[in-house]
């Protein structure tokens, strides 16, 4: 079952989040999940099944001034690593899709790690295509 992630997914969020690279949120994790259910242009979802969280998906809808419609952002896609290969992810990402068509996105955006090779033929898959550059600028 997909629904929307709560306080109380805080502990499986994190344990998600380590999987995917992304260890020592539980200082934070709370706090971070509250922001996120309160902001009006995102998403915090889970998977979910027989009472244990299998999968997290955060998504953003953003806003374009030079186009018609918005976009949506997958921010966090992650599958527990004992759960893969069950179709979890082909269920989140059509899910995504829907919401996507559903706010009126003109595509949908990834930024997956280069080191993340099965996620790329994953999002390949699913008809996603590489757009090669990306920057950031780190400030802390």
């Amino acid at each position: 079952m997909i629904r929307s992630a709560t306080i109380n997914d805080s502990e499986m969020i994190a344990a998600l989040l380590t999987q995917l690279g992304y260890p020592n949120t539980q200082n934070f994790i709370q706090e971070r999940i509250t922001s996120l259910l309160e902001h009006p242009d995102a998403m915090l979802l889970v998977y979910e099944k027989e009472e244990k969280i299998l999968a997290l998906l955060s998504l953003h809808v953003i806003p374009q001034i030079a186009l018609l419609g918005s976009f949506l952002r997958i921010s966090y896609f992650v599958v527990d690593e004992q759960a893969r290969s069950h179709h979890i992810g082909t269920e989140l990402e059509a899910y995504a899709t829907h919401i996507a068509q559903e706010k009126k996105c003109d595509r949908i955006e990834v930024h997956c790690h280069e080191r993340r090779k099965d996620a790329h033929r994953f999002y390949a898959k699913h008809g996603y295509i590489e757009s090669p550059k990306y920057f950031i600028k780190p400030l802390l």
